[in-house]
């Protein structure tokens, strides 16, 4: 079992940043593909970013891409999402997830979440 408890997010103006960071314990946190969702009210939850166990794959959704980095630190278990340039439609709770070897999009091919970090963005 892992278990995964994100941090950092908050209300910050457009244009601002935030640092996201999930912090995991229990399970081999280096096994597994890393990835963040979001979910907007009404909205189905999507896909932000992810990374492969050994960080050498990363991915990311058009939306978020030049402007969002996923990184991970296994040695620290923990995975973080700096987000830049940050704009009103990234509002958003922000998901942590973590599932299988295999770097993927979707959030049937994550076991583990954590419970979520709201991000507010004014306009």
């Amino acid at each position: 079992q892992v278990q995964l408890v994100e941090s950092g997010g908050g209300l910050v103006q457009a244009g601002g940043s935030l640092r996201l960071s999930c912090a995991a314990s229990g399970g081999t946190f280096s096994s597994y593909a890393m990835a963040w969702f979001r979910q907007a009210p009404g909205k189905e939850r999507e896909f932000v970013g992810g990374i492969s166990w050994s960080a050498g794959n990363t991915a990311y959704a058009d939306s978020v891409k030049g402007r969002f980095t996923i990184s991970r630190d296994n040695a620290k278990k923990t995975v973080y999402l700096q987000m830049n340039s940050l704009q009103p439609e990234d509002t958003a709770v922000y998901y942590c997830a973590a599932g299988g070897l295999v770097l993927r999009n979707s959030p049937s091919s994550y076991t583990y979440w954590g419970q979520g970090t709201q991000v507010t963005i004014s306009s």
